[in-house]
Parts: structure tokens; sequence; C-alpha cells
């Protein structure tokens, strides 16, 4: 299983529009982040969680050629607001993308992208081909890999995040019920929001990511959806734990064990 981050910073990315401060200034790459997503490949499949405003760049940036499926966390517009770009997939391979999320999330996609769902006669030629699966709390498979959802609340909002093997990946949750931090233990590599020092009301702030990656216990840890307000990426990896890193848009990692 092969994992590229597409996307590690916060809904508003990393430069903040107009903000001066010296984190978005800065020359570093590892602090140039735009909205939160992963790509997942496994043997022919490649799949993404979420796509963001910045879909078209990351599919750009990571040379992503064939796309089979997106899976959604939440409807939130900086998980969502690119799956118009999805078309060119669909075009060019040649076949539609499969949707999974759940059903407030595909109600969301349909009213958002309601061009895209019209009825065949009334289609508008080139829209995006879609096929949407309605998915909960429950395991299901997604072309033979099998997918636990995880459920975490972004304040009282649930979310889902999502262990396929032995990686996890949780993003915009600020609790995770005992049952099912359960399900992320025996995670090889477990990714986790962690949104800035000070505490925020609907995100992990490091202290906290940090207490779960403490609690999951996986080989390796990795946080993502970053704002500007955590600091610089070369200063927070410093004060990580040794198992504990900082992901940067266009990180790869590979996971044998899967």
């Amino acid at each position: 299983m092969k994992i590229t981050f597409l996307g590690t910073g916060t809904s508003m990315g990393v430069p903040m529009i107009a903000c001066p401060c010296e984190v978005c200034r800065s020359t570093d790459p590892k602090d140039k982040r735009t909205r939160s997503s992963v790509k997942i490949e496994i043997d022919d499949k490649v799949l993404v969680v979420d796509s963001g405003p910045d879909f078209r760049q990351q599919m750009l940036s990571s040379n992503t050629v064939v796309l089979d499926a997106i899976l959604y966390t939440h409807e939130h517009k900086d998980h969502t607001a690119g799956l118009d770009d999805v078309r060119a997939f669909n075009w060019i391979n040649k076949q539609p993308t499969y949707l999974f999320g759940e059903l407030k999330v595909l109600n969301s996609l349909k009213q958002e992208f309601a061009y895209a769902f019209k009825d065949e006669d009334e289609k508008y030629p080139g829209v995006p081909e879609l096929i949407l699966h309605e998915i909960d709390e429950q395991s299901f498979q997604l072309f033979e890999i099998p997918v636990i959802p995880i459920r975490v609340y972004h304040n009282r909002m649930p979310v889902l995040g999502f262990r396929i093997g032995n990686f996890s990946y949780v993003t915009d949750a600020s609790s995770i019920s005992e049952d099912n931090m359960k399900k992320l233990k025996g995670s090889e590599v477990l990714v986790i929001n962690a949104l800035r020092q000070k505490e925020h009301v609907a995100h992990f702030n490091l202290e906290q990511a940090l207490e779960v990656v403490a609690s999951i216990a996986p080989a390796t840890a990795y946080l993502t959806h970053i704002s500007h307000h955590l600091g610089f990426h070369s200063e927070i990896s410093k004060i990580l734990p040794d198992n504990v890193f900082l992901a940067y848009d266009g990180l790869e990692i590979e996971i044998l064990n899967f």
C-alpha cells in the first residue's frame, strides 16, 4: 500500500490569504499546505480521501492519472469543493468515479453539484460521471478492499475516519469514543489532525493529538490538517516524539504489511 499526502493544511490552507505571519511567509516548501487529502494506492486501485478546493492542483502535483473512488469524511467545503474536476478522469479513463459517503454527505454533494445528478436526458454534456455508494459506521468492501469507518466528532458534527488494513486516517476530529479508539488500535500507521498548539473547539490541538497517538501506540504517526498557528514545520518537528512526524504535501510512504 502506498500513501501520498496530497494536502495537509486546514480549511484556509497555508499560507492563508492576506496573512502576514511568519509561517505564511515561510520559504520552506513544507510550510506550504493545501487542503487535507490523501491518495491510497493498493495494487491497481487508486483511492482518494476527500476532494477539497485544491483537488486539481493535487492531482497534477502527484501525477495521478487514474482515480477509481473517493471516500468522504464529511461535507464541509474544504473536503468536497473540487469534485467537478473528476471529469478529467472520466474522459481519460473512460469510467465513472465511485463516491463513498454517509447519506448526509451524498445529499450535500447532490445539492452542491446538482448539474451532475440530473436525469440523463437533462444532463449537460461533459458533466462528471459519478456513482454514489452510501456508507455508515459498518465495515464495507471497496473493490474487495476492506474498509472500517471510524466515527469521530468535529465539535458536535459526526465525521468519518477510515481504517484500511494497517493504515488509519482521521481528520477534523475533536473527540473519539473509546469504542472507536479500539478500532484504531493495532494500526501500523496513524494519521491524525493537529490544528494548532492552542485548544480549539472542533479540532485536536497538538497536545491532544499526541495523547491519541500515545493511546493508540502505532509504529508511526503523522499529523495533518495543520494551520499556520501550529508553527514552522522545522521547529515543531524537533519537539515531537520519535515515532511522530508532521506530514507535508507530497510526502509518500509505503506500508508493506497491509
